[in-house]
C-alpha cells in the first residue's frame, strides 16, 4: 500500500529476518537516505507492526513526510506462515485467483495503488497478466545468478513495463561475488564487490532490494548511483553465473 503520489524509489529496503530489530533498522534505512520499504504479513519472516512503528515515528518527527515514502507489504498463502497465522485458517480458503481479485478491489478503492507478486516463474506470471484486470505492476523475485539473474522473467516485465525487483542479490549468489567478472569491476572502479552487484542490478533494469543492518553498508548500497560499469563488465556479470 502506498501514498498516492509516492515515487517508486530505485532501491528498496528489505525487512525480512530483521525480529526485535525491525524498527530500529528501518529507522536507519530511512535516516540513511532509503525512501522504499518492505515487508510482508507473514510474521515467520517479518514483524509488519514494528515496520509500522518505525514509519510512524520518523513521520511524528518530521524527518519525512508520508509523501516521500514507498511501502509495499505481501500477503502470504497459508503455506508460507508458521504458527503465527496473521487470519483465520478455517475461513473461506483464498485461492490465488480470488485473492488477486481481492487485491484488485483494493486497487479500485483506491487502499492500494500498485499490486505486484512474488517468487512467480515465467509461467506463472504470463497466467496472471493474462487472466487479471489489473495488471501486475511488479514482481519481486530472489535472483540467481546461475539461472541467468533470472532473464526470462526480467525480459517479460521489460515488455510489459512491470517493474522487477531483485532480492537476495548477495546471499544467493555468494560465489558470482568473488567471480573475475564481478572482482575486476570493482577493482576497476574502487568498489565493493556488493556495489558492483547492486549497480549491475540498476544497469539491466532490476529494482534491487538490500537488507544491510550495518550503517556503513547501507551507506555504499546508496552509492551505488555514483558509478556506472562498463557495458563489456554488465555482459561479463550476466553470464558469470551461467
Amino acid at each position: 500500500m502506498t501514498a498516492p503520489n509516492a515515487p517508486v524509489p530505485a532501491f528498496l529496503y528489505g525487512t525480512a529476518w530483521k525480529e526485535d530489530r525491525t524498527e530500529e533498522l528501518v529507522r536507519l534505512a530511512l535516516a540513511t537516505g532509503f525512501r522504499g520499504i518492505d515487508t510482508a504479513n507473514q510474521r515467520r519472516h517479518y514483524v509488519e507492526a514494528a515496520v509500522g512503528a518505525a514509519v510512524a515515528a520518523v513521520l511524528g518527527d518530521g524527518t519525512v513526510t508520508r509523501a516521500d515514502l514507498f511501502l509495499q507489504t505481501k500477503f502470504t498463502s497459508v503455506d508460507g506462515q508458521d504458527q503465527r497465522l496473521p487470519y483465520d485458517p478455517q475461513a473461506e480458503p483464498a485461492k490465488d485467483w480470488a485473492v488477486w481479485q481481492a487485491m484488485e478491489a483494493l486497487h479500485h478503492s483506491g487502499q492500494a495503488r500498485r499490486l505486484g507478486v512474488s517468487n512467480v516463474s515465467l509461467e506463472q506470471l504470463t497466467t496472471l497478466h493474462q487472466g487479471s484486470r489489473v495488471k501486475p505492476a511488479s514482481v519481486q523475485n530472489r535472483c540467481f545468478a546461475i539461472h541467468g539473474w533470472d532473464r526470462d522473467v526480467r525480459a517479460f516485465c521489460a515488455r510489459q513495463g512491470i517493474v522487477y525487483q531483485g532480492f537476495s542479490l548477495l546471499t544467493a549468489n555468494a560465489r558470482e561475488l568473488g567471480s573475475p567478472a564481478v572482482v575486476r569491476a570493482a577493482r576497476r572502479t574502487g568498489r565493493t564487490p556488493a556495489q558492483v552487484v547492486f549497480r549491475f542490478a540498476l544497469q539491466v533494469g532490476m529494482l534491487p532490494l538490500t537488507g544491510s543492518s550495518s550503517p556503513a553498508h547501507l551507506q555504499e548500497d546508496l552509492a551505488c548511483f555514483d558509478f556506472e560499469l562498463e557495458p563489456a563488465e554488465v555482459r561479463a556479470i550476466e553470464e558469470c553465473g551461467v
